[in-house]
């Protein structure tokens, strides 16, 4: 879908989205956050749930025929199964590239239209041919991650246990 960039959220009821300044942000400028439709994958998940990915090739981190992985931890299991995520369309227009993943608007945007409920959130990622692992501790396969020459994307990893 191009002209399209995407917001998820758990909340169906909103009518336009407003800049803002998130918590985790660097700095103080208020954005709207979206998402590329390559990206999307990403956002798969209930908001707060702890997940970290990585693509990019054959890896044996990965495993044989694997393509990309997206790991969270088991305490997060119910939540993939019961939550409802909602995908918002937003025109691209005034969204610039912010990094590799996330999309900015400095002005509010309105939706292109209703909410679309995303459906089984396990089943989204097996559609997609994404393997997802449940995990003891997202902490030793992220230091993994991080020290191999994998794409990655880390969300909401202050969520996750601590590391042992």
């Amino acid at each position: 879908m191009t002209g399209v960039v995407f917001h998820f959220s758990e909340d169906p009821t909103i009518p336009r989205f407003e800049p803002h300044v998130a918590a985790t942000a660097a700095d103080e400028t208020p954005l709207v956050w979206a998402i590329d439709a390559d990206n999307a994958p990403l956002y798969w998940f209930p908001r707060d749930c702890p997940r970290a990915c990585a693509w990019g090739g054959p890896h044996d981190l990965l495993g044989p025929g694997t393509h990309r992985v997206h790991a969270i931890e088991f305490g997060w299991l119910a939540a993939m199964q019961h939550t409802t995520v909602y995908r918002y369309r937003l025109p691209d227009e005034t969204f610039r590239s912010l990094g590799h993943f996330a999309m900015v608007s400095e002005v509010g945007v309105s939706p292109l239209g209703p909410p679309e409920p995303m459906g089984n959130l396990i089943d989204l990622h097996a559609a997609a041919r994404i393997e997802l692992r449940l995990m003891a501790n997202l902490w030793p396969f992220w230091d993994a991650v991080l020290a191999s020459t994998l794409q990655y994307s880390g969300i909401r990893l202050h969520n996750a246990l601590p590391r042992r």
